[in-house]
């Protein structure tokens, strides 16, 4: 492939699908809790939605993550799950009751599931292996480029017209998606290098059974590590940046959509950069020492929201979040694609980790609300931070090579039936 960039070249096309997606895939993120706190939902009752919600979206990781594997039709999977996710958006709004609410987010979550393997499926399938460490860190940027554009439009827009704005903007942004999908061209990707499987591999007109989560993680301590670590991750991070907004709102200090956008904006910023450099010096660092440093950001960052005030906290707390989540981006997908590569189920391997994940991410919000609820903001902070350094004690037991295949990784090609 050349190096250059043409018109034709896949590339262009995939920065363009994460820019464009990058303000879909993630749902309504924080302005969830602020919309729904602005008609009248208590704290914890906001947290129990979001963790309903995580816990489908934990749920259906694993099986959407096998359909990658086995679809030939992946531009078309990223196409109908963006339509539905626009769709769900669209009745919560028009219908912000407990019914709608929960109906809504909870198969916003399942289809949000969706995203990420996708995604990971199609760049693999367009750059192989040895590419995949700089375009990974190349997807992040452009991703994290999407979320800062729609942030400050979303900040903008709501300001002057309130928290609506944000909604319509869920339905023109993703416009941008559909014409850069129908551009990669379907000859351009590989769909056998996309699941992982051998180069000699011959491809499948029947793929086998796709294997469960537990199948996957079976095959490989390094994986069950990573998915552990995943885990407590997410249960100290997931609240965090709903419960900074939710703070500043409560405390009258702040307009809704513009102080979540700006928490938004901070943070994505600073992620660009981190990312690309975590594309550029993953083969030299490995994958997991990047995931390391993502760890030891967190509790940092969960004390400062508790000790300084929501206006002075903004920006320090949220740039921390931009170094975690930057390095987080390209040493997740990276790492499950080294352990698992020669298996054929690297998208099913992402799809079990951030179904572990989601157990995290899920009662995240249920922990922090219920702390916010009866102690105050304060104290739900240095709750989420004290799980957070847990995840640095577990990955501190792990020996990190200095290469990117990291200690635990399976060398040979992987059978999800073995016993070992």
């Amino acid at each position: 492939m050349a190096t250059a960039q043409t018109d034709n070249d896949p590339r262009r096309w995939l920065a363009g699908v994460n820019f464009f997606l990058a303000d879909v895939r993630d749902g309504l993120g924080p302005f969830l809790g602020v919309f729904l706190l602005g008609h009248g939902w208590q704290a914890d009752a906001i947290g129990y939605l979001m963790t309903a919600a995580g816990l489908a979206g934990m749920l259906a990781t694993t099986p959407m993550g096998a359909w990658v594997d086995a679809s030939r039709r992946k531009r078309g999977l990223l196409a109908g799950a963006t339509l539905a996710l626009i769709a769900c958006n669209l009745a919560l709004w028009a219908m912000p009751v407990a019914s709608v609410a929960a109906a809504t987010q909870i198969l916003a979550a399942v289809i949000g599931a969706l995203f990420a393997p996708a995604i990971m499926g199609l760049t693999l399938g367009l750059v192989g292996p040895r590419g995949l460490p700089r375009q990974l860190g190349l997807n992040e940027a452009w991703n994290h480029a999407g979320n800062v554009a729609a942030a400050v439009l979303a900040g903008l827009a709501g300001y002057r017209w309130g928290l609506s704005a944000v909604f319509v903007l869920m339905v023109v942004v993703p416009c941008g998606a559909f014409v850069c999908l129908g551009r990669i061209r379907p000859s351009a990707i590989d769909h056998e290098v996309a699941r992982g499987a051998r180069p000699a591999a011959p491809a499948r007109a029947h793929p086998e059974k796709a294997p469960g989560i537990w199948q996957v993680l079976s095959g490989s301590t390094a994986l069950r590590r990573v998915a552990l670590v995943m885990m407590l991750f997410h249960l100290g991070n997931a609240a965090m940046l709903p419960l900074l907004g939710q703070a500043a709102v409560a405390r009258g200090g702040a307009d809704p959509s513009a102080y979540t956008a700006l928490t938004i904006i901070v943070a994505q910023l600073v992620m660009i950069p981190v990312a690309l450099l975590a594309g550029r010096y993953a083969r030299q660092y490995g994958y997991w020492r990047l995931l390391a440093w993502a760890c030891c950001v967190l509790p940092l960052r969960g004390l400062l929201a508790a000790t300084l005030p929501p206006a002075c906290a903004l920006v320090p707390v949220q740039m921390m979040d931009g170094v975690a989540a930057g390095l987080m981006g390209v040493a997740l997908p990276g790492l499950v694609a080294s352990i698992l590569r020669g298996s054929g189920h690297v998208n099913a391997g992402l799809g079990a980790v951030m179904a572990i994940q989601g157990v995290g991410a899920a009662l995240s919000p249920a922990l922090a609300g219920w702390v916010a609820q009866h102690h105050g903001y304060g104290p739900a902070f240095m709750a989420l931070s004290g799980v957070a350094a847990l995840s640095l004690a577990l990955l501190a037991t792990q020996r990190m090579p200095r290469r990117g295949i990291p200690t635990g990784a399976i060398r040979r090609p992987y059978d999800v039936n073995s016993s070992h």
